[in-house]
Parts: structure tokens; sequence; C-alpha cells
């Protein structure tokens, strides 16, 4: 068995779901399994988000009065490296126990590649040199990582080489893109 919170990255990045939840799951449904202790972020009629401690969704819809559309998921890695036992859900934390401040990126990948789950490396025009980014093509999930240290771009409680968040989705679609764009800007074409 995988101790602790590689269990659950190993989850999330294998299925493109939090706890069973996918991006598409509606509010109330995201509530009832991750508890109603979230910070709600309506910027708009338009745009919704609720954010506990490690994971945020989002959603998105067309009129005040039509549902809400999820867009994604992110868990944010990077707050795990303040060293608070309220930066895990208690949701999370009770079928995973506890988290370490940080989540090695060459452990995740290695451990991913032993149950056939790859990781391709594509581009982060918008991102580079600071962070790189990994794609699970099957789970649609992404996986930044820090890359080098840049004052005020980086997180100082993370280390070259630590995941700074993981996301879904991110489609095909939007990986040709960053390569399209990482191409015009002269940056080269990973993955």
């Amino acid at each position: 068995m995988t101790p602790y919170s590689l269990a659950f990255y190993l989850d999330v990045v294998t299925t493109g779901t939090v706890l069973g939840l996918r991006h598409t799951d509606a509010p109330g449904r995201v509530a009832e399994v991750l508890g109603p202790d979230f910070g709600e972020n309506l910027f708009s009629e338009h745009s919704l988000g609720y954010s506990y401690a490690l994971p945020e969704f989002f959603w998105d819809r067309a009129s005040g009065d039509a549902p809400w559309t999820g867009h994604h998921f992110t868990l944010q890695v990077h707050r795990l490296a303040h060293r608070s036992r309220d930066h895990v859900d208690e949701a999370i934390r009770a079928r995973y126990g506890r988290f370490a401040p940080r989540l090695r990126f060459e452990k995740l990948r290695r451990l991913l590649e032993r149950r056939g789950v790859p990781l391709v490396e594509v581009p982060d025009p918008w991102n580079a040199p600071h962070y790189r980014m990994f794609w699970q093509p099957e789970s649609q999930v992404s996986v930044c990582v820090v890359s080098c240290y840049g004052e005020f771009l980086t997180p100082d409680r993370l280390r070259v080489g630590d995941v700074y968040h993981i996301q879904a989705p991110m489609t095909a679609e939007q990986v040709e893109a960053r390569r399209a764009r990482a191409t015009a800007q002269g940056l080269g074409n990973s993955g």
C-alpha cells in the first residue's frame, strides 16, 4: 500500500477525480462529498468556485438562471508546505490519513509509471522556465512542477521538483494549443 497522501495523488491522477468527484459534478454534489466548510467565490452570476483547503472546484453558466456546468478542479498542493493540519480537508484526511508538506514529482511519476499511468511533458509557455507541466492523457489531469526558483514567482517553501498543483481536465485540444503557442514563441515543443 502506498502511504498517506501519495495514494490520494495517485488516485487523482489515475482517475481524474477527487474522492470520486469529477470536474463536471454540480456544486451540491461537491459539498455533499467534501462537506459544507468551503469558501464560496462567486466571481459573477456566471462563474462560481468552491475553495476547500486542498481542492478547488469551479463552474460557469450561460445566464443567471441557468444550471452550473463544471469547468475544472485544482488541487493546491503548494498549500501543504505551510504545515498546517487545516490544509487537508477532513473528508480527504479521513480516507487517506496524514499528508506530507511537499509532493516530490519524481516519486509521484515513478509510482504512476509502475501502475502503467504515464505522464507526458507538455509546454507551459505562460509559466516557463519556473514551472514545467505534465499531462496524463487518459484521465486528462495535469501536474505543475516547480522547475527553478524565481523571486515572487515560486513559493519560498517549495523546492525545485515539488508539485505546485494538480488540475483536471486538460484536454488534448488544450495540449495542442500549448504546443502551438510554445512553437510560436520559440520555446520548443516538449512532450
